[in-house]
């Protein structure tokens, strides 16, 4: 959606995990097994410091970046912040065979992703200026609102 939102609007699309890839060269499954999720945190929270300055950009972030209280400020004042809330069984359906995510190297990865998303969901409204009902909407729409949204903050 990041990057079909980004094309609509003309701008580069960035994905802190990604980027996280590229600078260091390893996966992040790497990352976690040799510095911990400490680790993967502390380098998330530079890339998201220095991405946050770029303009005309849309950023993906992995789904713990806002465990940082630094994190979910710098997102609240760099920009508009979209929440896609998504219920654990479908973010369950979607991951189940991403073996790129180290928390969900688990037993039971449905349980895992309740805890986090109980964790992690009041963060996300917190901060989030525009929420989306990811479990109803699909990308097309999702995108379409995204930019119906902005589209009205802009004009204002």
């Amino acid at each position: 959606m990041g990057r079909a939102l980004a094309k609509r609007l003309g701008w580069k699309f960035v994905d802190t995990d990604h980027e996280i890839v590229a600078r260091t060269g390893v996966s992040i499954p790497t990352i976690f097994e040799i510095e911990g999720e400490d680790g993967f945190r502390r380098r998330e929270t530079q890339v998201l410091s220095e991405l946050a300055e770029l303009q005309n950009v849309v950023l993906a972030t992995g789904g713990g970046i806002v465990l940082a209280a630094e994190n979910r400020e710098c997102l609240r004042n760099n920009g508009l912040v979209v929440y896609l809330d998504v219920a654990p069984r479908q973010l369950y359906e979607r991951t189940r065979h991403d073996k790129n995510r180290p928390l969900l190297q688990v037993e039971n990865p449905l349980a895992r992703l309740e805890e986090l998303y109980a964790q992690r969901e009041p963060l996300y409204r917190e901060i989030a200026d525009i929420v989306i009902d990811g479990n109803r909407c699909n990308a097309q729409l999702s995108v379409h609102i995204m930019l119906k949204e902005l589209e009205k903050r802009c004009n204002h």
